[in-house]
């Protein structure tokens, strides 16, 4: 019996997806078109192209995150989502286009040439997204703190504490106290 996977290559955007697959064996990959970023659109390629089992799809990592992975694997699609920096390059090839990316993700896949990376849960991604959220007020805050230590030396006065560790605490006090004073 023949064996009629085939290895899709998918160059995802926000609003379309290029479709390439490469059949088994050594045949030339094939563009196949241009589809929407669309749940329906997916549904109907995959229709298109035959048997789910029959699959594997293979996109570059990047700003659309993970939902069209979590997608196809709820279609029973094995997906694989692919490092971008891990993409072999020819040197010289400068040209960057949607249906060369696509055809080339197909031929890669294939030969088996491509490095996949980890899919975060959900529960991972918000984890993450926790995180990150904590370190960018950690970082507002140390600002906000060298602005409000640099805020008295710009206007001329002269502030003095007895540790550092209270020093944003008194300067905050001393200014407030003053403009509270002043009105």
């Amino acid at each position: 019996m023949k064996d009629n996977t085939k290895f899709v290559g998918l160059d995802v955007s926000k609003e379309k997806i290029s479709v390439a697959i490469a059949d088994q064996g050594r045949e030339k990959a094939r563009y196949y078109g241009t589809i929407p970023n669309t749940p329906e659109a997916i549904r109907k390629l995959v229709k298109n192209l035959g048997e789910p089992e029959n699959l594997l799809v293979c996109y570059e990592a990047g700003p659309t995150g993970y939902p069209l992975y979590r997608f196809f694997l709820s279609l029973g699609i094995e997906c694989d989502v692919i490092a971008p920096s891990l993409i072999p390059r020819k040197s010289g090839d400068r040209v960057k286009t949607d249906k060369r990316d696509a055809v080339r993700l197909a031929q890669l896949f294939r030969a088996g040439e491509l490095t996949s990376i980890y899919v975060p849960t959900p529960e991972d991604e918000a984890l993450r997204d926790l995180v990150r959220a904590r370190e960018d007020a950690k970082e507002d805050e140390l600002r906000a703190k060298h602005r409000l230590t640099k805020f008295p030396k710009k206007c001329k006065i002269k502030v003095f504490s007895k540790n550092n560790g209270t020093r944003v605490r008194s300067i905050h006090v001393y200014i407030f106290r003053n403009l509270y004073e002043e009105t």
